[in-house]
């Protein structure tokens, strides 16, 4: 890369970066969902109810200079109680220990509507690089007329790599929960 691309390279990221404008989670049109199989036939989902995000994002270039969250591991909900517990428990989540699970963007890549962004991933202490894809990426006005965005983070982990491995081999074979978990995250924020 030659002098002038660097120097125009950089002028353009900074200029990014000065437009990108803090936001606040919309957490009533958010949701931080996963979905994971059950005995590898069914797939079972659940969501957290309880996170925080920091968000930066640029309207105008459609790029985010900063999203970092916190969820709260004991909000974790799939409908049925037996079943939550046991995820908050020492065979998955360990929530009196690891009360919380962060994910610190460290990149992104904008196409058009959509783009990958790429950070850090901590479960019960573990840290891993994850890629999410972005999908559905819009913007919006709002009626007092603020701007807001909206997108889909989507993108898969092995929950073995954070220490979840609670498992039950089946008598017929296979495993009763997959090691692959599904995530599917719905974001709305409001430009402060």
């Amino acid at each position: 890369m030659n002098f002038l691309t660097k120097i125009i390279t950089a002028s353009a990221l900074t200029f990014s970066l000065a437009n990108a404008t803090p936001h606040t989670l919309d957490n009533a049109h958010s949701e931080v969902g996963f979905k994971v199989k059950h005995l590898m036939i069914t797939n079972v989902k659940g969501e957290f109810k309880s996170y925080t995000a920091d968000i930066d994002f640029d309207h105008k270039t459609k790029t985010f200079n900063k999203l970092n969250a916190k969820i709260e591991t004991k909000s974790v909900d799939t409908g049925i109680e037996k079943r939550d517990n046991h995820l908050k428990s020492e065979d998955f989540f360990l929530s009196e220990k690891y009360p919380l699970m962060t994910f610190n963007m460290k990149s992104y890549a904008a196409d058009g509507d959509e783009g990958e962004m790429t950070g850090d991933l901590t479960i019960r202490g573990v840290t891993k690089e994850v890629k999410l894809e972005v999908e559905d990426l819009g913007t919006v006005k709002d009626f007092e007329g603020n701007n807001r965005v909206g997108f889909t983070l989507k993108g898969k982990i092995n929950r073995i790599d954070f220490g979840l491995k609670w498992n039950k081999a089946l008598e017929f074979g296979g495993i009763a929960v997959d090691e692959t978990v599904k995530l599917e995250i719905e974001i709305e924020a409001v430009e402060k």
